[in-house]
This record gives C-alpha cells, sequence and structure tokens, in this order.
C-alpha cells in the first residue's frame, strides 16, 4: 500500500464532464493519468460536449489525459452517414484521439426500419470496422452488458448490479425476454471481430466475460489482436476470487500484457473536481490493496470479505500503466 502514490498508474476508462482541470491535477499528483472516453449515451452530455472537455482538459494539463471519440449511429441506415462518421473519426484521430468507442445502444437499442434490433455485425458497419482494420485504428466495444443483466436478481454475483437492476427494471434483461440473450450479444460481437480479423479491438468491462475468467481466456486465444480493460467489474474478479483466488490469480499472471486497469468513473458536468476525488479514492486505493497485496478485506460489491491477489510487481505494472501505454501508444504524450 505504501507504493500507491509512488508508482506509475493510469485508469483507462473514465468518463470526464467538466473542464475544470483540478480532479485531473489531483489525480496527476496521486500519480495518475487518465483515458476519457466518449460515449453516444443520452445520460451524457452531447458528443460535441464530451469532445471539448476532452480536449480542454488535455490542454490544461498536459501529458496526464488521453481520450477516445466515438460517432453517432442513430442515422447509420441513411445516406451520408458513413462518409460523416469517417470525417467525424479522421478528425478526432487528426486532435490526438487514441481510437473510437462503439457502444452497446448497437444491439441493444438501435432498430431498423422494421423495428428489429440492429446487432453490431450488421453489414452496415462493415465498411466502416474495415477502415479501422486497415487503418490500424483502435475499436474500443463495449457490446452487451454484465450476465448478471439477464439473471434474477437472486442470482446475480456482485451487490452493485443487484441494486442497480433493481432501481432501473427497464435495463434489466431477466424481464425482457423479448432482446436478444446475452449469448447472441457475444456471438453477434465475435462474428464481427472474426470477419475483421486485423482489428485492434479493446474489449471494454472485461468484454462483458466478467462472470468467467475461463471465458475471458477463451477469447482472448481466439482473438490475439484483443485487449481488455477490466473497468466497473472488478468485483466479478473479487467475487470468482472467493471461490478461487489462485484461479483467478493464474489468469492475471498469464494474461498480464492484454489487461488493463480502469473504472468507469463517470463525471457529472456540474460534479467539482474535488468531490469526484473524495469519490473516487477510496476506490482506487481498494483496488490497489486487491491487485498487490495479500490482506482479507470487506468490499462493497460483495457481502464476504475478499483477499488480494499479491501479484508479481512487473505484472502490477502491466496492468496499471505499461500495457496502456503501449495499446494507446502516444496518448499521454504532451502537444506543444
Amino acid at each position: 500500500m505504501a507504493d500507491f502514490e509512488r508508482v506509475p498508474k493510469i485508469d483507462a476508462h473514465v468518463h470526464l464532464h467538466n473542464p475544470d482541470p483540478a480532479f485531473v491535477q489531483a489525480a496527476r499528483r496521486l500519480n495518475f493519468k487518465l483515458l476519457t472516453i466518449n460515449v453516444d449515451y443520452p445520460d451524457f452530455p452531447p458528443l460535441d460536449d464530451q469532445q471539448r472537455v476532452a480536449l480542454s482538459l488535455r490542454k490544461s494539463v498536459p501529458g496526464t489525459i488521453a481520450w477516445a471519440v466515438s460517432f453517432s449511429s442513430e442515422t447509420s441506415d441513411q445516406p451520408g452517414w458513413l462518409e460523416a462518421t469517417r470525417a467525424r473519426v479522421d478528425a478526432g484521430l487528426a486532435q490526438g484521439a487514441v481510437g473510437v468507442k462503439v457502444w452497446k445502444n448497437i444491439g441493444m437499442s438501435l432498430r431498423n426500419a422494421q423495428g428489429e434490433l440492429v446487432m453490431i455485425d450488421d453489414a452496415r458497419f462493415s465498411p466502416l470496422f474495415d477502415d479501422f482494420a486497415q487503418r490500424g485504428i483502435a475499436m474500443l466495444g463495449h457490446q452487451g452488458e454484465p450476465h448478471n443483466c439477464w439473471l434474477p436478481l437472486a442470482q446475480m454475483t456482485v451487490n452493485n448490479d443487484r441494486e442497480y437492476f433493481k432501481a432501473h427494471p427497464q435495463y434489466h434483461m431477466a424481464l425482457h425476454p423479448e432482446m436478444p440473450s446475452w449469448e447472441a450479444q457475444m456471438a453477434a460481437r465475435d462474428r464481427m471481430l472474426t470477419a475483421h480479423p486485423g482489428l485492434r479491438f479493446i474489449g471494454m468491462h472485461m468484454a462483458s466475460l466478467e462472470r468467467n475468467v475461463d471465458e475471458l481466456a477463451d477469447f482472448l486465444d481466439r482473438f490475439p489482436q484483443a485487449n481488455v480493460d477490466l473497468a466497473a467489474r472488478i468485483g466479478q474478479l473479487q467475487a470468482q476470487s472467493q471461490k478461487d483466488r489462485e484461479k483467478v490469480r493464474r489468469f492475471i499472471v498469464k494474461y498480464q500484457d492484454r489487461l488493463m486497469y480502469g473504472t468507469d468513473l463517470a463525471q457529472a458536468p456540474d460534479q467539482s473536481g474535488a468531490a469526484l476525488l473524495k469519490e473516487m479514492v477510496p476506490f482506487w486505493r481498494m483496488h490497489w490493496r486487491y491487485f498487490n497485496t495479500a490482506d482479507r478485506f470487506k468490499v462493497a460489491d460483495l457481502d464476504a470479505p475478499v483477499q488480494g491477489l499479491a501479484l508479481p510487481r512487473e505484472v502490477v505494472d502491466k496492468l496499471y500503466h505499461r500495457n496502456a501505454e503501449r495499446i494507446y501508444s502516444g496518448g499521454w504524450e504532451a502537444k506543444p
């Protein structure tokens, strides 16, 4: 724990929506750099506003913020959408974006003219993903939801999922059998990756395979171009390590070059940097304790204590910054 502030760290999955640099400056004092990811999410500010905040923070705190651009899929069946989306992506890359976020609205809310859900392997997206593959553009893919989303509340494995879906039944897929299954979402994502074998793919949230490290290992073996972040799914790792700590530890050590630390923290536009820091530091320290020590301690996601994994330092360095620096190369370079 004494190394927490000393070791360089990257939180490779955040959503910052306030141009005030106070939070980023405070994170920097804790040796954190950040990747803020734009998302086509109706609860977030418009994409142009998200992009302006990212660019403002990059300028305010040089060398500390990387960012990912995104696009709207709402008119993806209309003439001109592909050209406009390519132009938006190119403009973002020219301004330093390290990749392109593709969100779960494709597969879970976007519908065609017949009212059918449009999945990620739909032909309309293939030319765009071909571009990404040919040009080496990283795709930050969030497809589907945690497997818990399709389970009854009593069968969910972590408390935060149980609380969230109890409060938001409209998003609880177990109550909506007319929607595609978790298996259908994963199959569509895998068909897309098979069709674009050169695509640099980063699976957000453990590629929605958080329930079982064996399933995630199989995914990484089948798609050697893929990497994943752990954002908002560390509780799922902890639940598995309660049952078999050594299995989870072996998984992280084996795939140490392909995993990135992240939290999925989301800042409201009116949330101060001080308030966000107060919220985040306990999470950052708890995660550090889990990966770096063998302590037994209580976490909010689980009812019983969890034991830390005590990972080797070289593995922690990869998880916390070296992999992100390589996968998102140049993202944290200070620009003149």
